[in-house]
């Protein structure tokens, strides 16, 4: 199973972590399993970028970009080259290491019950 290397965020993150996740699992999906709740204001359907993350490590080995992803990604704050929707980058076999981006363009944020 990979290992996912988040590294340090302020707020979802403050001191990095790693989880596993199977192969086949989103990101996004492999982050909130494991207890980092990373935002997703569309519910992971690829309607935002909230959930915006940079691909330090394992890139390649992700699921390839769809245009929807590449066109939303237009849209993120903070966008590098190996960014990706986490909701959409679909694990592979490879370890991986991420970033989550200080800011994204949710101004506000709903907490969930």
């Amino acid at each position: 199973m990979p290992t996912i290397t988040i590294l340090p965020h302020p707020e979802y993150c403050p001191d990095g972590r790693q989880v596993s996740a199977p192969a086949g699992t989103s990101i996004c999906e492999a982050l909130l399993d494991n207890g980092v709740e990373i935002e997703h204001a569309c519910d992971q359907v690829c309607a935002c970028t909230t959930c915006h993350v940079v691909v330090r490590k394992g890139f390649a080995s992700l699921s390839e970009m769809e245009e929807n992803e590449e066109d939303m990604l237009d849209r993120a704050w903070g966008l590098e080259a190996d960014s990706r929707l986490s909701c959409q980058a679909i694990i592979g076999r490879e370890d991986l290491t991420v970033e989550i981006p200080r800011y994204s363009i949710n101004h506000a944020k709903e907490k969930k019950a």
